[in-house]
């Protein structure tokens, strides 16, 4: 297959279609995490990676907060996050994320990571307090992780695991052919083994994608049902919007109706909650998934 997602040369961007409204950041709930997350000198993946949504989540209480700094080991070709060299880790990190989650009144806390390569764990150490520091400073927040494959070290992602987050998730991100130039440092079985470790380890898992970078839709489908297979229960679709000239092309916007047949054919498959239209993100505050993991929980205890 030729690799559609390819950029060419300054290529003219696409017109963005009626159904790709992002809506601007107001009220008090927006006002109070954005004051505290400034305070206390956090990065966001809200503002990194200029999401369409932050507005919404803030307002509804859940915010992205982005660990091990705000410069990533990896160049993928549609993240806005840099990807200069990286700084020190930060020790004091895992604490002052635990306060400010407390002090803006969280009812969920996303919490992920550029990858670090350059660490010998990956940063899982990290990660792991973290966890642990938001659960005995916040108790009773839903805590959901967005991991990277931690160049595949199954104790890495373990120690994350055992801090006992509620959620894990890891995207897929695309299709396996769109890989090289999407993800040319990632590798689709890794990422499938992550989401395959979590889930038999007990975890509520979640993967996401992104479409309308050149991927023919029966790619997708597979690419569902192989996240499925990994014992995967919560799905996000939405579509890939180019944060500048230099990141990868949209070759495509996808229609509202498509993605509402990936909702369907994902709900066949058995995934317990599908979240499939233009504007949705990994981290997207979503009733349907707050409901789910909650009574999930429930059922556990």
């Amino acid at each position: 297959m030729v690799n559609s997602a390819q950029p060419e040369s300054r290529a003219k961007p696409l017109p963005k279609p009626p159904w790709i409204k992002v809506r601007i950041g107001q009220g008090p709930g927006y006002s109070r995490v954005a004051r505290i997350l400034r305070e206390t000198r956090l990065h966001t993946v809200c503002e990194e990676a200029l999401c369409p949504n932050k507005g919404q989540c803030w307002e509804h209480g859940r915010a992205t907060i982005l660990i091990l700094g705000d410069a990533c080991t990896r160049s993928c070709g549609f993240c806005h996050v840099s990807s200069r060299r990286p700084l020190p880790r930060d020790a004091d990190e895992p604490t002052r994320v635990a306060k400010a989650v407390k002090a803006t009144g969280l009812t969920d806390v996303v919490i992920t990571s550029v990858t670090r390569d350059d660490l010998p764990d990956g940063g899982a150490a990290h990660w792991a307090e973290t966890v642990r520091r938001v659960h005995e400073t916040a108790p009773g927040i839903l805590v959901e992780v967005l991991v990277p494959d931690f160049g595949g070290s199954r104790e890495s992602l373990q120690n994350v695991i055992e801090a006992k987050p509620d959620v894990l998730g890891h995207n897929l991100e695309t299709v396996p052919s769109l890989y090289a130039t999407v993800r040319p440092e990632a590798d689709y079985e890794r990422s499938l083994a992550v989401l395959w470790q979590s889930s038999r380890s007990g975890m509520i898992t979640k993967t996401a994608l992104m479409v309308g970078l050149g991927e023919p839709e029966n790619e997708v489908v597979a690419v569902m049902r192989d996240a499925r297979k990994a014992g995967c229960e919560i799905i996000f679709i939405g579509q890939y919007l180019q944060p500048t000239s230099g990141h990868l092309p949209v070759v495509r916007y996808v229609e509202p109706a498509e993605f509402d047949a990936y909702r369907r054919k994902g709900l066949e498959m058995g995934f317990g909650v599908v979240v499939s239209a233009p504007l949705v993100r990994s981290s997207y505050h979503a009733d349907e998934q707050d409901a789910y993991v909650r009574q999930r929980l429930n059922n556990r205890s």
